[in-house]
């Protein structure tokens, strides 16, 4: 009975942080939670980050990161700040469209519960989605350049003189392997070895 009742309460307390009652009513804090209620340009939306213009991220910087200086932050460091920075903006957006009723000051008691739940779990799955991107990215451009490898062999096979110099090439090629061929048959033949077994098979 104790083990049966020990992931029902991981689930419940994992949902605890992903809500907040307002006014005797649960919102979901967590993004992912709303996935029905989306269409697909809503889905592709929040979960690819770069949707929103840095016009809407920074002056919202110091309102979810009050306490980081972001000119000490690393190229990459910021990155991830800004991604959690629009998902927080994504999130409260849904939530205003999901939750019409909520007034500002309700709005703020979310943002503000937001802000010390989600803002780890946010990090990571930013993090995670810029690298499945770049994976992304790293294999577009290694089938680009295999298929301007093989487009460019193809071009330059096509190519009349390569024609020219190639067939050449290709019968001297056949020209030896027949020769080298016809010298180990007929080095085999002399051979006593070879006569000898044949000899035994007979």
């Amino acid at each position: 009975m104790i083990k049966s009742k020990n992931p029902e309460r991981k689930i419940t307390n994992h949902l605890q942080k992903d809500v907040v009652k307002v006014s005797g009513k649960i919102i979901f804090i967590n993004p992912f939670l709303y996935w029905r209620r989306f269409d697909e340009n809503t889905n592709r939306w929040l979960r690819e980050p770069g949707q929103m213009s840095e016009d809407q991220i920074q002056p919202n910087r110091n309102r979810f990161y009050p306490e980081i200086e972001w000119d000490d932050l690393s190229h990459e460091q910021k990155l991830i700040k800004d991604g959690t920075v629009e998902m927080f903006l994504k999130t409260l957006e849904l939530i205003s469209t999901f939750h019409p009723y909520l007034n500002s000051g309700q709005l703020l008691e979310i943002e503000r519960k937001m802000a010390v739940v989600k803002k780890i779990p946010f990090e990571k799955w930013v993090t995670k989605s810029f690298a499945k991107k770049a994976r992304s990215l790293e294999i577009e451009k290694r089938k680009f350049q295999r298929e301007r490898l093989f487009s460019s062999w193809r071009e330059w096979i096509s190519l009349e003189n390569t024609q020219q110099a190639i067939l050449p090439l290709i019968i001297v090629i056949f020209i030896s392997s027949f020769i080298g061929w016809s010298l180990g048959i007929s080095k085999n033949s002399c051979n006593p070895y070879f006569e000898q077994n044949i000899d035994q098979l007979n």
